[in-house]
């Protein structure tokens, strides 16, 4: 999905977080919506049905946990991802967010490319929740993305989180070379500041398990995974 195809509504009651957010998301290409509290961000949300909603959780009118409960209850929008915005320390808030069927949070204050990086991930599982296959099968070899689990010819190989998360990454499209800044991106998003030689770790530890010819390397480019 192109970026200028993506709605993002963010609901925050304090206009200099608005336009900062603003700013920045619609500098990237998106489409963004903005509301002042809960109550306001439920009927747009209807109305635009965006594919992220960033919500603060204390607002006048009707808080953010109260908007995300009413917003989980609307099936148009129950693959929407929900992001709460929380101020450091604010464990409360990010408990009661998660029971009221938040995604995950954003902390303040928060740096514009960080912001940008925690988005593309945020977006990431809505189209997970849209289209990809949970299951799926690559020559011999069985992903299974519900439990984590990969087998090769009938034997389950364990393999860590970001082990996985790259094979998954690979073996969406066979045959394409993804970028080492796409790997980076969709693995590893904003958790942590890697390195490429992160990247070619995972890859030789991917080949020691399933086999060297299946992970092809393009020189000054990236990683393809082929049958």
């Amino acid at each position: 999905m192109k970026k200028k195809n993506i709605t993002i509504l963010i609901v925050d009651d304090e206009p200099d977080i608005l336009e900062i957010l603003d700013y920045n998301l619609s500098n990237e290409g998106y489409k963004v919506e903005t509301a002042k509290n809960g109550a306001k961000a439920v009927k747009i949300a209807k109305k635009i049905k965006p594919q992220l909603i960033i919500l603060d959780v204390m607002m006048p009118e009707m808080d953010g946990i109260e908007a995300c409960e009413q917003i989980r209850k609307i099936k148009s929008l129950e693959d929407t991802v929900i992001a709460f915005l929380t101020a450091r320390g604010e464990d409360y808030s990010m408990v009661a967010g998660f029971e009221a069927g938040a995604d995950d949070y954003i902390t303040k204050p928060i740096k514009p490319k960080v912001l940008v990086s925690k988005v593309k991930s945020l977006l990431r599982r809505f189209r997970s929740n849209k289209k990809e296959k949970q299951i799926y099968k690559v020559g011999n070899i069985t992903i299974n993305k519900d439990e984590y689990k990969v087998i090769k010819d009938k034997t389950e190989m364990p393999l860590p989180r970001k082990e996985f998360e790259l094979l998954s990454l690979l073996t969406s499209e066979p045959g394409k070379v993804f970028k080492r800044e796409d790997i980076l991106d969709n693995v590893w998003g904003n958790e942590v500041i890697v390195g490429g030689r992160t990247i070619d770790v995972h890859i030789r530890k991917l080949r020691e398990k399933l086999g060297d010819k299946s992970f092809k390397t393009v020189k000054g480019v990236g990683y393809k995974f082929v049958n």
